[in-house]
């Protein structure tokens, strides 16, 4: 006669039977998820959507005390689904801007953790390089919270084919970094883009130091590595310091500590997904009295808040701009078509640039 413990191992085989089956079905589902990701240009993580199935998942568990170690179970499962997701990813082919070290490079690698990032002599390129096919997706500056939107980029989405399937937040801090047995005392001169200098100003200013501009963060920094000049510092990024065997002399020198930079994810084909809440629109506008309050009043009519508004100069035509607009909410609802539709009455050209979850920190 079988004994309890041989009942309960005889139940546990069949239903590890049963799990792996499932499991490996789960498995062939993630890849199918991430391949729309890849398609997409879509992050792996979305913690979003994760609560939602751990939440509802949950629900299905009874008894509280087995509920708690379902949901660790569960957490453990995604974590594992992601991982199988970064094995794949570690062919995604993302293009940026700059140099290794560049905050462009530091914020393709915490988007896309196990990338190929391939480095761009400038935006067109990096931008060019997915239109081609070289490349799957890009990530490129479209704003700094310091010094303003990233005007390349803007115009390149604008007249280009690619869509924003993602915004991201990279919170920029400056450092002074030197040679390894330098001091501060040592330093006479930084180098670094005019931009880090520009936001470093008071700093320089008060240690007196000379300056030289650098076409970006991470070649100042190669530049003092290669150099070997005790009294030339750089300034860029904790990351560039690793990177070129450099010490952080002082860190945190910018002068505002609200320095961010959003990025946008760029790809060939435009997402649709419930996470991503948030919607980019760019146009022109007939040249009529009232044409972009117009439009501006259609937006709001149909109860979309503008997050932003900007103009820029159309390359071809003297004295007259575009628009770039960010929106809360999607343009895939009955009320954001009705919007679309009367928009298209008052602007020449409109486009649906892309959508983008809002506020996402990297």
């Amino acid at each position: 006669m079988a004994s309890k413990l041989d009942e309960a191992r005889k139940i546990i085989n069949e239903v590890d039977a049963q799990m792996a089956a499932l499991f490996v079905k789960r498995m062939h589902a993630s890849e199918m998820v991430y391949g729309y990701k890849k398609e997409f240009g879509l992050p792996i993580l979305d913690q979003k959507r994760e609560d939602a199935v751990i939440e509802k998942t949950a629900a299905m568990v009874e008894n509280a005390v087995i509920k708690e170690y379902y949901i660790e179970y569960i957490k453990n499962l995604m974590s594992i689904s992601r991982a199988y997701q970064y094995r794949m990813q570690s062919g995604l082919k993302v293009a940026y801007s700059g140099v290794e070290g560049a905050f462009a490079h530091i914020a393709a690698g915490r988007i896309f953790p196990d990338s190929n990032r391939v480095p761009h002599r400038d935006f067109k390129s990096a931008y060019d390089s997915v239109i081609n096919g070289e490349c799957d997706v890009a990530v490129l500056p479209i704003e700094n919270s310091y010094a303003g939107e990233v005007g390349q980029t803007i115009d390149l989405i604008f007249s280009g084919g690619l869509f924003i399937n993602g915004i991201y937040e990279l919170e920029i801090h400056q450092n002074l970094l030197g040679l390894s047995g330098a001091t501060i005392e040592d330093i006479k001169k930084v180098t670094s883009h005019a931009q880090a200098l520009s936001q470093c100003h008071d700093y320089i200013t008060l240690r007196g130091f000379d300056t030289e501009e650098a076409s970006n963060t991470a070649i100042a920094a190669g530049l003092v590595a290669t150099k070997n000049d005790k009294t030339l510092a750089a300034i860029a990024s904790a990351e560039t310091a690793e990177i070129y065997g450099l010490k952080i002399l002082e860190a945190n020198i910018n002068k505002s500590g609200e320095n961010t930079t959003r990025f946008a994810v760029l790809s060939k084909v435009k997402a649709d997904s419930p996470s991503l809440s948030n919607s980019v629109l760019m146009f022109t506008v007939k040249n009529e009295a009232g044409s972009l309050a117009n439009a501006i009043s259609i937006i709001g009519k149909y109860g979309y808040n503008m997050t932003a508004l900007r103009s820029r100069p159309l390359k071809k035509h003297s004295w007259q701009y575009y628009f770039y607009i960010e929106i809360d909410g999607s343009t895939q609802t009955e009320e954001g078509k009705k919007m679309i539709e009367e928009l298209n009455k008052v602007c020449d050209k409109l486009k649906i640039a892309g959508t983008f979850a809002p506020h996402i920190e990297i």
